[in-house]
């Protein structure tokens, strides 16, 4: 016999214990020890599920006799028993990861009836159509679930009964009406599998926390893991726990509730509930439930005492709570609880409130919010003037807020393909976790059916989408490929617009607008900014965006780069002059067209950033991405220039080059036509000077891009120093300014000691050094990387999060070199990786100043940063 545990009775686990008991068999446990009303239950761990799959599908020795010897402890303790067809046990078997899943694994409920059992329960209950319609629920799941026979055929079936009989609910079916449908769904199973539906139930618990283990690596949780970033090794758990029934007439019933609102975060109980309904009839959406609030006027003991446990629970775990319930014959009983999951604008008013009422400190308060989550509250909302000159076509529940505008998809499979050319908006009668991709990739959920705790709106609220849910004006034909509402009919590709904090539907799109920042926000960053010990900047190529980004906490600009003025319509024809020029006279007299412009741009971007740092970087690209590729293009601007079409082309195929990336490109340029690096070196001082005499304090850093040698920064150096001499003996003026380098070639790192030699400052372009290090192009490894991360070649997308066993090594190495040579080295990271939270917390960690991201992530990376400076400081202790 083994001395491994692998299975927990309810009351043997605590809270502590998630990454074992997964999270619902550990809060079932700690509800039990806390005195709550829980029905009786145990859980096979977390642990079983990984030796399940390391053993070939196989289970750990000696956990049978465990699974027994639990049973018969439930069995005695609830004077049932799985054998006993007088007086039969019935259980639920669900899953339970230690991180929440909604929906993404499999559950079965009333396992143990039979065709035996329920004609015991009939005589028990004196309930026949409670029994009947317990039986066929019970059949139909483990049929979808555990047997694997198609959700929809048994959905046709009980369609037909209802057509049949001329009725529209489930609930208006008579008990001979569900003893028939059982019947039916019978001969679904035998047909479709060539077996029988099994009736001996400990035959039924086996198939059934099979299916359960096996479903770990479904599709769906697959998919749900990847865009959550859930470990894939940490397994479920499976709970095992007495049934009981919310169907068993108007005195029982099934809800969910949370002890806030998770959707604004006021405080006060918020949920919904159906009387004579099972716990699936709520999330699945099948029916629209009712508010919580009503429960006082049907139910006023149950719902004084559902108040009281909610009332403990979150003082209990200081945090907002997720629970389901469960009324039978008048009794209340409590079948989970979980961290409520909850919009960002929820989850700031819930922190804020939790501080002042002195439920949780700020450090708590820093450390519980989610850094991607508030990219929630940074998403965009519509336009007041034009919403209220929209066409409003239906109205649903603001399941999940913020504004969404799309083409109109109907299964997840179309939302992904016409999401690679459109933004989508997916429209379901109702969500199921199959619909987890065209949810990811959707702007905006919209459902005719399902309340504020559907599938949809909970997945939704987790992802940040706009969700719309349970708008009954709709009626969606899925197979056909539209939907009807209000005399309207809505076509696949078809442009809906969805309000989630309203719940509105509208027809065409509507322009959104910037989201507004809420004073709760502004307490927090405030906290926030108490504990951060790294610097955040933005990456910022106008005054617009500059502007925005102090709206947000800059603290400088750490990227602002050049070539995005260029394309201006009232520049690019001076670019392409430049480019075109035959001789060094020509090319600059067409850069002294440019002077003036890019010199109004750094003042502009100067002002707006009130004398923070900024840090600009010489021209990049290629200079063929500023030429046009097309004949018709060719033609036009050839004779806007003033030449033949074919000396364009002539020049055009002369800069192509077979890998541009690697090419003509950055210091390269600069160090070939020096000329262009003294145009912009001269707007950037000249820029300098009049606001230096204006009484501003400018400190322009000038970077140069693609540097892997010393010598390049020497030669491009000395002229940026020369050039900006002149320009302070030219102006009367004397600023302080900073020459440094952009660190994206592998060797740049490994010579950064010579680099920094010359270099005042580093600033690691993690994009091309990702790109460089790995040899993946950023424009193609989209082919193929999707398909690494699924097969486990690679955990996470290297483009999105930094690598640290590679290009994070190669940051430390320069790191360190470079810091030997000069102490007072200033080094940052400007890549999209400053905006990663797990990149900024390296960042943190191997002690750069500061990161850089485009501005709408600043609060996300200042957030990470001060998460990562909180788990460092508890870490020491």
């Amino acid at each position: 016999m083994t001395s491994r545990k692998y299975v927990y009775f309810f009351g043997e686990g605590t809270k502590e214990m998630k990454k074992l008991l997964g999270g619902k068999g550990a809060n079932l446990s700690e509800m039990t020890n806390i005195g709550l009303p829980v029905p009786l239950g145990f859980t096979i761990t977390t642990e079983v599920c990984n030796l399940f799959y390391d053993l070939g599908e196989r289970y750990p020795e000696g956990l049978d006799g465990q699974i027994d010897g639990n049973l018969k402890k439930l069995e005695d303790k609830m004077g049932m028993s799985f054998k006993d067809y007088k007086n039969p046990l019935l259980v639920s078997v669900r899953s339970g990861a230690a991180i929440s899943m909604p929906g993404m694994m499999d559950t079965v409920l009333n396992l143990g009836l039979n065709d035996k059992t329920v004609k015991s329960l009939i005589d028990k209950t004196n309930n026949e159509r409670f029994c009947w319609d317990s039986y066929r629920r019970f059949i139909q799941m483990f049929g979808d679930v555990v047997m694997n026979v198609e959700h929809k055929k048994f959905e046709k079936a009980i369609q037909a009964k209802k057509d049949e009989k001329g009725v529209k609910f489930d609930t208006q079916l008579t008990a001979d009406d569900l003893k028939e449908l059982v019947e039916d769904y019978k001969k679904i199973i035998k047909n479709e599998k060539g077996r029988s539906f099994p009736q001996d139930p400990r035959e039924q618990l086996q198939m059934s926390m099979d299916a359960v283990f096996k479903s770990w690596n479904n599709k769906r949780a697959i998919a749900y893991r990847n865009i959550h970033d859930i470990p894939h090794n940490l397994g479920t758990a499976v709970n095992v726990q007495a049934m009981v029934f919310g169907n068993m007439g108007e005195d029982s019933g099934t809800g969910v509730a949370f002890t806030r609102n998770p959707s604004t975060g006021e405080n006060k109980v918020y949920g919904e509930y159906l009387i004579n309904a099972q716990g699936e009839d709520v999330v699945a959406g099948i029916r629209t439930p009712k508010p919580i609030s009503k429960l006082k006027d049907e139910m006023p003991d149950i719902y004084k005492q559902l108040i009281g446990i909610c009332k403990k629970l979150e003082e209990h775990y200081r945090d907002t709570q997720d629970m389901e319930f469960t009324i039978q014959k008048g009794n209340l009983y409590m079948l989970q609880t979980r961290t409520g999951k909850r919009t960002a604008a929820a989850a700031l008013q819930i922190a804020v409130d939790m501080v002042n009422e002195e439920l949780i400190d700020i450090k708590t308060a820093v450390m519980r919010i989610e850094p991607e989550q508030l990219d929630q509250m940074l998403h965009k909302q519509l336009d007041k003037k034009a919403k209220e000159k929209g066409q409003l076509i239906g109205k649903g529940l603001p399941a999940s807020p913020g504004a969404a505008v799309g083409k109109v998809a109907f299964d997840a499979d179309s939302a992904v393909e016409e999401s690679k050319k459109e933004n989508v908006i997916l429209v379901r009668t109702e969500t199921s976790p199959e619909d987890i991709q065209g949810m990811a990739v959707a702007q905006g959920i919209l459902t005719a059916r399902g309340g504020m705790t559907s599938h949809a709106a909970v997945v939704a609220r987790g992802m940040g989408k706009c969700c719309v849910a349970g708008c009954e004006d709709i009626k969606v034909f899925e197979a056909k490929q539209y939907f009807l509402v209000n005399g309207n009919k809505i076509k696949y590709g078809d442009w809906i617009t969805l309000d989630g904090s309203t719940g509105e539907v509208f027809l065409g799109k509507i322009p959104v607008v910037d989201p507004e920042i809420t004073r709760n926000f502004e307490i927090f960053m405030g906290w926030v900014d108490k504990y951060r010990k790294i610097g955040v900047r933005a990456n910022a190529d106008t005054p617009v965006d500059s502007e925005v980004a102090l709206k947000f906490g800059a603290e400088g600009i750490g990227l602002c780069r050049t070539e995005h003025m260029f394309f201006e319509a009232d520049r690019i024809k001076a670019v392409r002059k430049m480019i075109v020029a035959s001789s060094k006279k020509e090319r600059k007299k067409a850069l002294m067209e440019l002077l003036p412009m890019q010199r109004k741009d750094f003042i502009e971007i100067f002002k707006a950033m009130k004398n923070l740092p900024v840090t600009i970087r010489l021209l990049d690209p290629p200079l063929h991405e500023f030429l046009p590729k097309e004949e018709e293009d060719i033609k036009e601007i050839a004779g806007e220039l003033g030449i033949e079409a074919e000396e364009l082309k002539a020049t055009i195929n002369s800069l192509h080059e077979m890998n541009p990336m690697l090419g003509h490109r950055g210091c390269r340029l600069s160090i070939t036509f020096p000329e262009i690096l003294e145009m912009q070196t001269r707007a950037i001082f000249e820029a300098a000077a009049k606001l230096t005499k204006e009484g501003y304090k400018i400190i322009p850093e000038v970077m140069i891009p693609l540097v892997g040698i010393v010598e390049e920064i020497k030669i491009l150096k000395k002229q940026i120093i020369n050039i900006a001499d002149k320009v302070m003996k030219e102006s009367g003026t004397k600023f302080n300014y900073k020459v440094g380098t952009m660190i994206e070639i592998p060797r740049a790192c490994v010579t950064a000691d010579e680099i920094a030699s010359e270099a005042e400052f580093f600033s690691f372009g993690t994009n091309d050094l990702t790109q460089l290090t790995f040899g993946y192009s950023r424009d193609d490894s989209g082919k193929f990387l999707p398909d690494y991360i699924e097969k486990g070649v690679l955990a996470k997308d290297p483009f999105a999060t930094i690598d640290k066993k590679g290009v994070g090594k190669l940051v430390e190495i320069a790191v360190e070199k470079g810091r030997k040579v000069r102490k007072d080295l200033k080094i940052g990271i400007c890549g999209e990786h400053g905006g990663d939270p797990d990149s900024v917390e390296f960042c943190h960690k191997i002690g750069l100043d500061y990161v850089s991201c485009s501005p709408y992530r600043i609060p996300i990376a200042k957030i990470a940063a001060a998460q990562a400076a909180i788990k460092e400081e508890e870490n020491k202790a």
